[in-house]
């Protein structure tokens, strides 16, 4: 007996009272459906239903088993459910971990655009700026600006280069500026997550020189640094794409365009899949196909 298939069937003519209503609807004999539910009577050793000629009813141990395993058997098709839509590529839950400014600015035109291709896939995001533990978290997957990734507990996919620039507030003190030794660490906003300072590592492919910053303001967004220093409160050094819209109001200005930071990667961090499932890749590569020009331009 197929123990799985008789409880469902003994919950069905529990609800339905009438075995050749559940054959019908099982596509079943009722001759099969009295068969199943009397091999499961028998492997309880307990009656559960009582016939006549017209329905059937529960008996109070029937009533008794079906208020027991009606949550379990609802549970375990609801898991299935789960992990049948899980592996789809079209169908099923993405949760979404990002930063705050990427997923202000950039996230909605491509979520909007992913969702009129895959209707079905219902999207999750949440907005941090610190890094949050895609496992811990239940992630599907994180998208993260920083450094070359070292965590060796997810796996990870580069998308692409971030560039950053040093802007500031045109006609201020710093507008001017031809080298990075004018730049005074108090009137340049650090992004930092915990209010310390920064250090701007820059260079002109020649020379090196390292910029103190966050001695009088530091912040961890980057929208509001970019605001403040529109405002005039100093220089500081972000992503293109949170300031490229400052710019094209003349708001802001880069300054030092020779002097460059590091690279930055827009990384899409996962959980430690074997391989990675259907909607998650299907929006991987959404993502990839479209992320480049909303990071990188200004005009």
């Amino acid at each position: 007996m197929d123990e799985l298939k008789a409880l469902k069937t003994f919950l069905l003519a529990a609800e339905r009272k009438n075995f050749a209503q559940v054959a019908r609807e099982l596509g079943a004999t009722p001759a099969s459906v009295t068969r199943t539910i009397a091999a499961l009577e028998h492997s309880l050793g307990v009656q559960l239903f009582v016939r006549t000629t017209r329905q059937v009813s529960l008996t109070n141990d029937g009533a008794s088993f079906a208020a027991r395993i009606s949550p379990a058997i609802r549970s375990l098709e609801e898991a299935r459910t789960d992990i049948l839509n899980a592996h789809k590529a079209d169908e099923g839950l993405l949760r979404i971990n990002a930063p705050m400014s990427l997923g202000q600015k950039v996230l909605p035109q491509i979520i909007g655009g992913f969702r009129e291709l895959y209707p079905k896939i219902d999207v999750q995001i949440v907005l941090t700026d610190h890094f949050l533990d895609v496992i811990d978290e239940d992630f599907d997957l994180a998208v993260r600006i920083s450094g070359p990734p070292s965590d060796k507990f997810t796996i990870w996919r580069k998308i692409c280069v971030i560039r950053r620039i040093l802007v500031t507030a045109p006609g201020t003190r710093w507008a001017s500026v031809t080298h990075p030794s004018e730049l005074s660490p108090d009137g340049c906003l650090a992004f930092s997550g915990s209010s310390n300072n920064e250090q701007w590592q820059l260079t002109d492919g020649k020379a090196s020189y390292t910029v103190e910053a966050g001695h009088g303001i530091s912040a961890n967004n980057g929208d509001v640094l970019a605001r403040l220093a529109a405002d005039g409160a100093g220089v500081t050094m972000l992503p293109v794409f949170i300031v490229a819209e400052l710019i094209r109001q003349g708001r802001l200005v880069q300054i030092l365009p020779q002097w460059q930071p590091p690279e930055l990667w827009l990384t899409l961090f996962y959980p430690p899949y074997h391989s990675l499932p259907p909607r998650i890749a299907s929006f991987s590569n959404y993502f990839e196909q479209q992320i480049s020009p909303l990071v990188m331009a200004i005009e």
